[in-house]
């Protein structure tokens, strides 16, 4: 999860691992599903390369950038295991359209280094972040096919080439339960750890700019299953509460990072 500057070897690796997933977006118009498979799986490989080459040397870092990589990433992951169980789903362009500009986006803006008194489970506690990105990812992901459906059956096409809405439905919220779950986790670990976890000088909750758009995120994913729950929400109302969450967690670490790392350009 933490980034170190990248090497030669590993630039290389990201071109490479970029220019996999750009073929396959490419490609997936006119290859069949087997060859388009093939061919997302090898570039999946490739990106387990770059970010298990950058965690073998040099300085721990850390940025928005990569974490959209390792995001990207784990919602491939996902993808990968469901294609198996779901072959109906049809999403490999726009995944392999992400993760080319994901990887491209960590080899220019490859993070910046962490605190020399960060604590060694500093890293679970970011992985514990980064992964309830990845799950919910996955499920802004299922939402977004389940629109595309409804518009498909409303048009009358291709009613029976996807996987069922009820389905889909059940797969998005496991995923926002556990998202919302590891989220749970992170921000009760940087509440009652914060001084073991980035050192002595901070301070045990700070309310910037990532700890209230995280908050807000937690709420607005604790409404939406306690909606799912209570009231039986489902569909548009659904998907308009979990689209929201996800931007407001999206904007908690990488749009605050962001605007630190690129916009202000501090290193923090």
């Amino acid at each position: 999860m933490i980034l170190a500057i990248p090497s030669p070897l590993g630039v290389a690796l990201g071109i490479a691992t970029a220019a996999a997933y750009a073929a396959t977006a490419a490609a997936a118009s006119w290859l069949g599903r087997p060859s388009t498979q093939w061919m997302l799986g090898l570039a999946w490989v490739l990106h387990a390369c770059v970010l298990a080459w950058s965690l073998a040397g040099g300085d721990p870092r850390f940025g928005f950038a990569p974490a959209l990589s390792v995001t990207a990433w784990l919602v491939m992951t996902v993808y990968a295991i469901e294609s198996r169980l779901y072959p109906q789903l049809k999403v490999r362009r726009m995944l392999a359209g992400l993760g080319a500009a994901a990887v491209l986006l960590a080899l220019v803006f490859p993070g910046t280094p962490l605190h020399v008194s960060a604590s060694p489970w500093l890293p679970l506690h970011l992985a514990l972040g980064i992964a309830s990105y990845g799950l919910f990812g996955a499920a802004v992901i299922h939402a977004w096919i389940m629109t595309r459906a409804e518009k498909q059956i409303r048009l009358a096409a291709e009613p029976q080439a996807g996987v069922p809405l009820l389905t889909m439905e059940r797969l998005t919220f496991r995923f926002v339960t556990a998202g919302f779950v590891l989220l749970s986790a992170t921000l009760l670990a940087g509440l009652l750890f914060s001084e073991q976890l980035y050192g002595a000088s901070a301070r045990s909750w700070k309310w910037d700019h990532k700890t209230v758009f995280s908050v807000l995120a937690w709420i607005s994913f604790a409404v939406l299953l306690i909606g799912r729950a209570r009231f039986g929400w489902r569909g548009r109302t659904a998907r308009r509460v979990l689209y929201a969450g996800a931007a407001l967690l999206l904007l908690a670490y990488v749009g605050s990072r962001f605007v630190l790392e690129v916009v202000l350009g501090r290193v923090t």
